[in-house]
């Protein structure tokens, strides 16, 4: 038993050692330490409220995601060119402003005086409102995460420096000018501060976004503050001088105010450049744009008074009645796609509003029927009705309704363009479209006690009450073909944008149509009278119709912004 356990020992042993010579000549372990080399990156201040964080932790800086209220911290992006002094400057403002004072002489339309009004049909509070447009979407995208041109302070200090600019010039001018509005109600007209916010607003929306993410921003600011000008005349606040001024005042206010601010700020703040592209005017001259101006041309109209009237002047002549209407008001949507550098086709909508002068002499020529058809009644020797009758005439009103003649057109036909630099183009077009009339309106008003007659048939006044309106005096013309032309100078200060000067000429044949109606409040006030005036005449008392054909030919002139794509 002892052996054997002897022998399983040296066994054991002899294995063991066996084992050890095995490993005995083996090389020691060696551990590979990779190489370490000193880098610097940059990580976001909280990275779980980052944009967008890549694998090697390096923060991607051209997009941002979720709502930014940091007003106050200042940020700069890489590799966005920083903008010199005056670089972004198009002066397109300057030309505006001196239109609009050039024009300033037609404030002469309308004259509030004690027995007329002026109440226009068009009647709207959107301008407002619509004049904040600019500004609202800027703030709404900037706090929506959408990365503009600048960061929140220089964006902050451009709209400060551009609404005070704005309003200096505004207001330094409306109380030293002391242009009277066309309603008459205050001496503060010129220039429009409506249309100068609205103008504001856009710039500042086109050069955030227009400029940085897409031209279709600025295609919406400036329409909108185009817009905003319109109704402000429409809702006869502003005359059209006021409104062009207005546009100019805004557009240079808000570059002048970016101006600064790349003077104050220089590289910092700035998180988007310019869209980069090749849509200029050389190569791809199809464009859309936003345009306003100043129509001029034949604008008179002669009708014969005499004739509608029935009179016959003593001295042989004709007693004329000659409407003139003012500058107009012209506004347009216009586009064209180009099939080379030369040749495209397109179209073009557009409304001219012109307002008509002399208001007071067509409301001269209502006293003066009132007052022979007080004659005649009185030379009948009836003193109790003719009493009652000069009193119910002392109580008409007249309201104009409508105090301009609004042309609608639709135009389609072929548009040129010659390149004459990398920035400069000439161009022109041959258009036929259709023109759609809006007419004027002279609204009478009169309402008191009814005449009616006794038993005797003799008159006498009635308890009964009355009130008539009607249409006093319209003009309007047929809706008819039209032809236009028109020159233009291109000016691309950006690979996608341009200003543009303009002037349109359109043509087009018309028949006029003036209504007369001295008589519309007989029915109501004097029933009895009615019935027997149309048993002896069933159109005795019809309004009044003339028509003239005229040859109407317009100029327009003004400036456009255009987007080319």
């Amino acid at each position: 038993m002892k052996l054997k356990l002897i022998m399983l020992a040296i066994v054991a042993f002899m294995t063991l050692q066996v084992n050890a010579n095995d490993y005995r000549d083996m090389e020691p372990l060696k551990l590979d330490t990779p190489e370490m080399k000193p880098e610097l990156v940059e990580l976001p201040a909280n990275p779980f409220t980052s944009s967008r964080v890549s694998t090697d932790y390096t923060m991607n800086t051209t997009s941002s995601q979720g709502m930014d209220f940091s007003f106050f911290k200042q940020k700069t992006n890489p590799n966005v060119k920083p903008y010199k002094f005056m670089d972004d400057l198009t002066f397109v403002g300057i030309p505006l402003f001196v239109a609009g004072w050039i024009v300033k002489s037609e404030k002469n339309g309308f004259k509030q005086q004690t027995k007329h009004s002026l109440v226009t049909n068009f009647k709207s509070g959107v301008d407002d409102y619509l004049q904040f447009l600019g500004p609202v979407a800027t703030v709404g995208l900037k706090v929506a995460g959408v990365e503009g041109r600048s960061d929140w302070p220089r964006l902050l200090a451009s709209a400060a420096m551009s609404y005070g600019i704005m309003a200096g010039l505004v207001n330094g001018i409306k109380y030293t000018a002391k242009e009277m509005r066309p309603d008459g109600t205050s001496a503060n007209s010129w220039p429009s501060g409506h249309t100068a916010t609205a103008f504001v607003g856009a710039t500042i929306l086109h050069k955030e976004y227009g400029l940085t993410r897409s031209p279709w921003f600025s295609v919406l600011g400036y329409g909108t503050a185009t817009a905003t000008g319109v109704m402000r005349v429409l809702n006869n606040r502003h005359w059209i001088s006021d409104v062009l001024s207005g546009a100019g005042i805004g557009i240079m206010s808000a570059e002048l105010a970016y101006a600064f601010s790349d003077l104050l700020f220089k590289n910092k703040g700035l998180l988007r450049g310019d869209i980069s592209g090749d849509h200029n005017i050389v190569d791809h001259p199809s464009f859309f744009s936003v345009s306003m101006g100043m129509g001029f041309g034949a604008r008179n109209m002669d009708f014969d008074m005499d004739a509608i009237q029935g009179y016959e002047s003593e001295d042989g002549e004709k007693n004329m009645m000659n409407l003139k209407f003012g500058t107009s008001t012209s506004v347009a949507a216009e586009g064209a796609y180009f099939f080379n550098k030369y040749f495209g086709i397109g179209g073009r909508l557009r409304v001219n509003s012109s307002p008509i002068k002399g208001w007071d002499k067509i409301i001269d020529y209502g006293w003066q029927d009132l007052a022979y058809a007080y004659e005649a009644v009185d030379s009948e020797g009836d003193k109790a009705f003719s009493s009652m009758v000069e009193k119910m005439f002392d109580d008409v009103d007249f309201v104009i309704e409508s105090d301009h003649l609004t042309e609608f057109t639709a135009d389609l036909g072929a548009y040129f363009n010659l390149p004459i630099s990398k920035r400069f183009a000439l161009g022109s077009k041959l258009l036929i479209g259709r023109s759609i009339m809006q007419e004027v309106n002279l609204d009478a008003i009169s309402s008191g006690k009814c005449i009616d007659t006794d038993s005797k048939g003799n008159p006498v006044q009635s308890d009964k009450e009355y009130s008539t309106t009607w249409d006093y005096f319209t003009v309007g013309g047929n809706n008819t073909m039209k032809f236009g032309t028109g020159i233009s100078l291109t000016y691309a200060y950006k690979s996608n944008f341009a200003w543009k000067l303009f002037l349109d000429y359109d043509f087009a044949r018309k028949t006029y149509t003036m209504t007369y109606d001295p008589d519309g409040y007989v029915k109501d006030a004097m029933p009895s009278v009615y019935q027997e005036i149309i048993k002896e005449d069933a159109r005795a008392l019809d309004p009044e119709t003339q028509s003239i054909k005229k040859n109407m030919n317009n100029f327009v002139l003004g400036g456009s912004f255009v987007v080319n794509f």
